[in-house]
């Protein structure tokens, strides 16, 4: 099997992905999985696709990750996954839309207005 590249964005993070067959091995910026996040709960997120379909230990995913912070790098690397593995096979694609992995997030951060401390909040009123 050929290696298998997806992108997946999340806020300002974004996240390239290589995929080919191998025994289960998530790198992140040439470190492991456990050393770039952490937090149990960030491992998790990235390896949800891949515990969905019941394949972790099938394939070695290789991860380029820039921009944003944590949860956003997190989120976009699943993102990418999930779309590398509809490439692989897209018969996992109902699977995958069904946990809601395939959806791309659109939110991201308000632009500052001029005039104004925040996108929304004001200067305070002064009547007098």
């Amino acid at each position: 099997m050929e290696i298998i590249n997806a992108i997946g964005r999340r806020k300002a993070a974004v996240a390239r992905v290589y995929v080919s067959e191998g025994n289960g091995r998530i790198m992140i910026n040439r470190r492991d999985l456990s050393d770039y996040f952490p937090s149990p709960i960030l491992q998790f997120v990235v390896k949800q696709p891949l515990s969905t379909l019941n394949v972790a230990e099938q394939y070695d995913v290789k991860v380029n990750l820039f921009g944003g912070g944590f949860k956003g790098q997190s989120e976009a690397a699943r993102l990418a996954i999930t779309r590398a593995l509809v490439k692989i096979n897209p018969e996992s694609k109902p699977v995958l839309k069904a946990e809601g992995f395939v959806t791309r997030d659109p939110r991201a951060v308000e632009r500052k207005k001029p005039g104004r401390p925040k996108a929304r909040k004001r200067f305070q009123f002064s009547k007098r």
